[in-house]
């Protein structure tokens, strides 16, 4: 047999062989499955610093505002709480920033509404939480932060540290 029989022969046998195992099924049979995702109720929070920028002597009020971010499950009720910070007594009326000589202070409050007359804290007190109701996208809450009139002891800089936790 010729060198080229040979190779045909070789190649025709499993060309049928291929053909025979895709084209001749003589049934079918179908299965179901589902497909499933469980989305439990869930917020997650961030914020944006709250900055007076520089100032000189605060003989009239300062505001400034900054942002809470929050992205919660649709329907769920939500709301934040503020602590009282880093350098603060026992009560949130009393807020202060702390000049980095570890001890020096001056006041400044943080409010829910931008006339600047419900403190924000943990709902005790007198204080007020902000809240709202999740829709799936991200929300925006304003932070509206106030330097009263006072007197500065020093120049330098003044910092406090808040954590805002969101109960859901």
């Amino acid at each position: 047999m010729s060198k080229h029989c040979r190779h045909f022969m070789t190649i025709v046998p499993g060309l049928l062989l291929a053909a025979s195992a895709t084209g001749s099924l003589a049934a079918t049979k179908t299965a179901q499955f589902q497909v499933r995702a469980t989305l439990d109720p869930s917020c997650t929070i961030a914020a944006s610093d709250l900055d007076f920028g520089s100032q000189g002597v605060l003989d009239a009020s300062v505001d400034a505002t900054s942002t809470i971010s929050v992205t919660c499950t649709s329907g769920v009720d939500y709301n934040i709480e503020f602590n009282l910070g880093d350098w603060q007594s026992t009560n949130y009326s009393n807020r202060n920033l702390r000049h980095t000589d570890g001890y020096t202070t001056i006041k400044y409050q943080l409010y829910t509404d931008s006339a600047r007359t419900s403190i924000w804290g943990n709902g005790n007190a007198g204080t007020q939480k902000k809240g709202g109701t999740g829709n799936g996208a991200l929300q925006n809450l304003t932070v509206y932060g106030r330097l009263p009139t006072q007197s500065v002891p020093k120049s330098g800089t003044y910092t406090d540290t808040i954590t805002a936790t969101i109960n859901y």
